[in-house]
């Protein structure tokens, strides 16, 4: 009886030992089924970024304006207009005005009346003189003082071009007139251009209604 205890307590402590062994080898044996999570790492590579030439700002040094002068920057619409009726453009620094009684004269461009309003009508000044008309109709011209240069005795007439100035006689008929109110060019044609001379040229037309070409001697050309 003694010896069947012997054999089954050391059987008993065989088994205990090999349960114990077989714990031991799965402790320290990993299962192969689990995977052991490995933290990944991260490499930061930093690029340093480049600023390509084209984008680079660009150093701008700014110049001043230059300052215009204030007599080249002045027009005649900046002239004051409220005492006057009407105010033509400027031309060689003077504009033509008419006043509330409808008599013209001429302002310079700070609005001073360099010539009184007295004339019936008037043209711009070209070449030094301007046209004007008196009390009575006829036509002449003046110098930028006011003082008549031609006497007023055409029925009509434009302003001076390359020298010369159309006038209509008491008969009705054009010819022109050079800067002292000489007659160059006799007073024959039915009309006149209102350009009078261009490129030693002027248009004028014939009894006939037929338009002509001049030179300044009054012969036809074309």
């Amino acid at each position: 009886m003694r010896k069947t205890f012997d054999t089954v307590s050391r059987s008993v402590i065989l088994l205990i030992m090999l349960v114990f062994a077989t714990a031991m080898v799965f402790a320290i044996v990993p299962d192969p089924k689990v995977k052991k999570k490995v933290k990944p790492t991260t490499t930061t590579t930093t690029t340093k970024k480049q600023t390509p030439a084209s984008t680079k700002k660009q150093t701008t040094t700014k110049q001043p304006a230059k300052k215009q002068s204030s007599a080249s920057t002045k027009q005649s619409n900046q002239v004051t207009t409220h005492k006057w009726k009407e105010v033509g453009k400027d031309h060689e620094g003077l504009a033509r005005v008419e006043d509330a009684n409808g008599k013209w004269g001429y302002i310079d461009m700070t609005g001073q009346v360099v010539i009184p309003c007295k004339w019936k009508d008037a043209w711009s000044f070209s070449e030094g003189l301007a046209a004007v008309k008196d009390n009575n109709g006829k036509w002449g011209f003046i110098d930028k003082t006011g003082k008549v240069v031609i006497p007023c005795k055409w029925k009509d007439t434009w302003t001076f071009h390359e020298g010369l100035a159309y006038v209509q006689d008491a008969n009705g008929k054009y010819g022109f007139i050079d800067k002292t109110g000489k007659v160059v060019i006799p007073c024959q044609w039915k009309s006149a251009c209102n350009f009078n001379f261009f490129d030693g040229l002027a248009d004028v037309m014939d009894a006939n209604g037929n338009w002509l070409k001049i030179d300044k001697t009054g012969k036809v050309v074309k």
